[in-house]
């Protein structure tokens, strides 16, 4: 019987952990992706302390950090299938063993969205692509596409332009919503050019990738040619677990926290992207997660 089981394997997941072990709370963290999606930011520039330093790099300082505690934390890298509450503890279902803990914290962060045109499932991994730092190096000298208007989107486009002659960014709307600075850069850089208030409607190739069809013209067509297409649209809030026992979720699937990270259902805490916060990053969701801790450990002195 653990004090507390902490659902995800991502920076926030362990930024807790370090705090429940000097709470001295028997804690597993279990998360069937170790890292999540920060693993592969190619670079965070806004986290206090830290001038620059990439998401591989800050997660691998924060786990070492929690090894510290080594006494009271244990990790599993086991996809966590399901949750039943019996009385009042929590039992907590892998695809390698069974579990139980006296609280809970979800901290699964979120999954990449999907643009839902013909063409994207069929091409996923010979073209189209969700993750620049992972495959951007494949495009040496190629002509290459981001959708999407955040300040993510925007980074991808510029981690594109290291290895790509030509980077565009479609979006649907006006102007991108990417941070200032980064706003400064991208118009700054001379291979990239903005696509906006267009759509993509198709994603059209052989074995990979030729070209993305608009839904109004560009240049008097609305076919368009690439070598590739990364997606960055957003992300899908990874609540399903917690919506089996009862957690509330908003419309937009995410738990629905108080300010001390509370859940409605007692004994479970929520931190991190998959929560309905307004503000998702790197240091806000690293003290929801300590917050998360400070909540479990009160309860369970209760």
């Amino acid at each position: 019987m653990y004090d507390l089981i902490i659902v995800g394997g991502g920076v926030v997941a362990f930024s807790a952990a370090i705090y429940a072990g000097r709470y001295h709370m028997k804690t597993l963290v279990l998360g069937d992706s170790i890292g999540g999606t920060l693993m592969l930011t190619t670079e965070i520039e806004n986290y206090p302390g830290i001038e620059s330093i990439s998401g591989m790099e800050l997660f691998d300082k924060v786990k070492e950090h929690a090894k510290k505690y080594k006494d009271y934390i244990e990790s599993k890298q086991e996809k966590v299938e399901g949750i039943k509450k019996t009385g009042e503890f929590f039992k907590v279902q892998t695809n390698d063993g069974t579990y139980e803990a006296k609280s809970l914290i979800i901290a699964t962060g979120t999954k990449w969205r999907k643009l839902k045109v013909p063409g994207e499932k069929e091409f996923t991994g010979n073209g189209v692509h969700y993750c620049a730092t992972c495959d951007g190096f494949i495009y040496n000298d190629k002509v290459v596409a981001v959708v999407g208007g955040s300040d993510s989107a925007a980074k991808e486009a510029l981690l594109l332009t290291s290895y790509a002659k030509k980077v565009y960014i479609i979006y649907r709307k006006e102007n991108i919503r990417a941070e200032p600075i980064t706003v400064k850069r991208v118009k700054e850089n001379s291979k990239i050019e903005i696509i906006n208030n267009t759509n993509i409607t198709e994603i059209i190739g052989e074995k990979i990738v030729k070209k993305v069809i608009f839904d109004k013209e560009y240049n008097g067509s609305k076919e368009f040619n690439i070598d590739g297409l990364f997606i960055d649209i957003g992300h899908i809030p990874l609540s399903n677990i917690a919506s089996e026992i009862g957690v509330k979720t908003n419309d937009k699937k995410e738990i629905i926290t108080d300010k001390n990270s509370n859940t409605n259902v007692e004994g479970v805490f929520a931190a991190g992207d998959v929560t309905d916060s307004n503000f998702k990053q790197v240091i806000t969701g690293v003290g929801q997660g300590v917050t998360a801790i400070n909540s479990a450990y009160q309860y369970l002195q209760k």
